[in-house]
């Protein structure tokens, strides 16, 4: 098989695994942080392609901005101490877009970038949660609800 459909197809069989309270708990956070984007980490183990979350760690946007998002660095190192605490590892990063669509914005990528885990986004308008990660270009990636 040729290298490029190998990687396509490993990319195309990453998830990530959640509970529906996890859902339940970040639209909740997502819609009392609104007309602001929300922002939370998730702890849980990864296993080959299974980005497995186990707990939802909410966060304050220290930005109060509709279109962007930022954790303190504070709160990110308690995320960080809590979850090796915990014997996991920060497995994705979860935020909201109160106005607009649950893809990936410019900013979002870019800071994709320095944060390669998955990506969770939900949108207050179309009421949309979906994951992605970038690769070499943007990727969707399954949700595995449970």
């Amino acid at each position: 098989m040729d290298d490029w459909k190998s990687n396509s197809r490993i990319n195309l069989q990453k998830q990530v695994k959640l509970t529906q309270e996890h859902i339940r708990i970040l639209i909740k956070h997502a819609k009392e942080s609104s007309p602001h984007e929300s922002c939370a980490l998730l702890f849980g183990n990864i296993e080959d392609d299974c980005f497995d979350v186990k707990q939802v760690f909410l966060t304050r946007n220290i930005d109060d901005s509709p279109v962007n998002f930022t954790i303190s660095n504070e709160e990110l190192l308690k995320g960080y101490q809590e979850a090796e605490k915990r014997k996991m590892d920060v497995v994705a990063i979860f935020h909201s877009h109160p106005d607009s669509d649950a893809h990936p914005s410019i900013t979002d990528k870019k800071y994709m970038q320095i944060n390669p885990v998955p990506w969770l986004i939900f949108s207050n308008k179309s009421e949309e949660l979906k994951a992605y990660m970038l690769d070499d270009k943007i990727i969707s990636l399954t949700l595995n609800i449970t």
